[in-house]
């Protein structure tokens, strides 16, 4: 996708096209654009804000986990939590 096409889609999405802001985060998840996701999230995008989750768990971005978690995402929560049972003691601290 062009920089061109990028730029149009956000525009019909800041419009309220729900088909753009869904193609906006799937495009954003591909390319691990934490940034994109964050500013569709915040937003009020309950999609991006799982697609952020997703992304960071796969990254093991724990910063971007907390982030979220502290920002009410039981998901992050829940991962954070996960991670930390897998991980020996004084790892993640």
């Amino acid at each position: 996708m062009s920089d061109s096409e990028l730029s149009a889609l956000r525009e019909q999405a800041s419009r309220g096209d729900l088909d753009a802001v869904a193609e906006l985060i799937e495009r954003a998840g591909e390319r691990g654009d934490f940034e994109e996701l964050r500013r569709i999230a915040d937003a009020g995008s309950r999609d991006a804000a799982d697609q952020l989750v997703e992304l960071a768990s796969e990254k093991g971005d724990l910063d971007e986990l907390r982030r979220l978690a502290d920002a009410g995402s039981r998901d992050a929560a829940e991962v954070l939590d996960e991670l930390s049972e897998e991980s020996p003691p004084g790892e993640n601290e």
